[in-house]
C-alpha cells in the first residue's frame, strides 16, 4: 500500500516551484553553492571542494556515479567533508565511497538528498532565496 508524500500540503513560493520545473529535486552550481556555504565543522566553516575537487577524486579512486543529477554529489561530498571526515570518514577514498554510497543507494527516492538538506532548512529557519538560485 503506498503512501502519500507529506509535502502534497506544503505551500511553496513561485519561485520554488520555478526552481523545482528547472532542476527537479536536485542542486544546480548556485544553490550548492548557497548549501556548501552554510556548511561547518567542528573548526568552523570548512574549504569546500569544488566540482573539479570531487571529480577529480572520483577519478583517482575509479569510481563512477550512475544516478548523479546536477550537482547533488558535490552538495554529498562537502556534507561528509563537514560531518564526517576525520571521524567515521578517515580519508578521502572513504569520503567519495561515501558519495558514491549515497548518489548511488538504489532504494532511495529521486531527490532524497534535496530534500534532506530542505528540511534541515526548514527546521533551522534559514531562508532561501529561489529566484537567486535559478
Amino acid at each position: 500500500m503506498g503512501r502519500d508524500s507529506l509535502t502534497k500540503y506544503d505551500i511553496m513560493p513561485e519561485s520554488m516551484i520555478n526552481y523545482l520545473r528547472y532542476n527537479g529535486k536536485h542542486f544546480n552550481k548556485k544553490l550548492c553553492d548557497f548549501a556548501v556555504s552554510k556548511m561547518k565543522d567542528k573548526n568552523g566553516r570548512i574549504t569546500p571542494y569544488t566540482k573539479a575537487d570531487v571529480d577529480t577524486l572520483l577519478q583517482a579512486h575509479n569510481i563512477e556515479l550512475k544516478n548523479n543529477q546536477l550537482y547533488d554529489y558535490v552538495y554529498v561530498a562537502n556534507m561528509c567533508k563537514a560531518d564526517f571526515l576525520n571521524s567515521s570518514v578517515i580519508d578521502e577514498a572513504h569520503l567519495i565511497r561515501y558519495v558514491k554510497d549515497v548518489i548511488d543507494d538504489i532504494d532511495a527516492v529521486d531527490g532524497l538528498v534535496f530534500n534532506r538538506w530542505y528540511a534541515d532548512m526548514c527546521y533551522i529557519g534559514i531562508a532561501i532565496d529561489w529566484e537567486e538560485m535559478l
